[in-house]
Formats: structure tokens, sequence, C-alpha cells
């Protein structure tokens, strides 16, 4: 079985050839755990969630219909496992004060050309985020979500999705000013 066959690849997984899972694995693990890291407070948290993520993916990879990439059908069955151990942990967002928080500005969107830059020292720093300031930061900058996405997916409101990216931005300033990243 060969990474240059990937439709061959994902025709024997689905038969459940365990070779064929293992190569699929070790394909992608690398950028899956990536992913991982970022929304993790330890290095523990993100090996369980990328197990546990490639569980599901086996599992319902007859799900996936060819209609997209892989890898991004992959990516979102991860980014779901780790969204749902998070709400599981339940301590994403502290309680907060909710008053006029629907009346925040819009967020503009991000400057692509910027974006790289400021994603290099983002990565740097989140691990140093509380757990609900770096989900929100990483879904709507570096997942490209909108507030009213986060808000859905994470059970808040769209202005508690305004409020913690504006927290962790701030927060996330404050750490590199004390320490700069590049």
């Amino acid at each position: 079985m060969s990474a240059e066959h990937p439709q061959q690849l994902l025709k024997a997984c689905l038969k459940g050839d365990r070779r064929a899972q293992r190569q699929l694995y070790e394909q992608y693990k690398g950028r899956m755990f990536s992913l991982c890291l970022r929304y993790a407070d330890s290095r523990h948290d993100a090996e369980d969630w990328l197990q546990e993520g490639f569980l599901k993916v086996f599992r319902d990879l007859d799900q996936f219909r060819s209609d997209g990439p892989f890898e991004g059908w992959m990516r979102k069955v991860i980014l779901h496992t780790i969204l749902e151990n998070l709400r599981r942990q339940k301590r994403l967002f502290p309680t907060i004060a909710t008053d006029n928080l629907e009346h925040l500005p819009e967020e503009e969107a991000p400057d692509r050309e910027g974006e790289a830059a400021l994603a290099q020292q983002v990565l740097a720093g989140l691990r140093q985020l509380p757990p609900g300031f770096r989900t929100v930061l990483n879904l709507y900058i570096l997942e490209g979500y909108t507030h009213a996405e986060i808000a859905t997916e994470l059970g808040i409101s769209v202005g508690t999705s305004k409020s913690q990216l504006m927290r962790a931005k701030a927060h996330l300033k404050t750490l590199l000013e004390k320490r700069p990243i590049i």
C-alpha cells in the first residue's frame, strides 16, 4: 500500500486492514498531533485526543464522501474530538458577567499576509493561555471560524466568544511583551 494511492489506502482501511490503518495513521499523525497540541494543556492531553480522534476517524471512515480532501475531513473529526473533550472538562470559560457582551464590535477579518507571522507567535504563546482563551483564539484566528460558529460549537453566546477573543488577545499581548517570542 503506498501513499500515492490514497483511495486504495482508504478502501483497505474500510475493510479493517490493520497495515493500511497503521500507514494512514503514520501519514497524518504529525499534522493532527500539532492540531491537538494547539488546544491542549499538556502533551498527555494532546496524545489522548489524537488517539481518540483516530479511533473516530477509523470508526466513521465510511462517512467520508470524497467530495473534498480526506485530510480536511479528518481534521474536522479530530477538531470535534478536541472540542468535545474541552467541553467535557467544563473548564473552558470561567463564569463572567455577560451584560452588554452582545454589543461588542465585530472583529475584522485577519490580515492574510501578516497571519503567518502572527500564527507563529500565537502558537508559541498558546500553551500559556487559559483553555477558554486558547480555544476561541485557535478557532477564530487559526481555523477561520466566525463568532457565530464558535458560539454554536462551544455552546456559548456570540458575545462570550467575542469577549474571550478580546481577552485572549490582551493576555497574549501581555505575555509577548514580557518575553517576546520570535
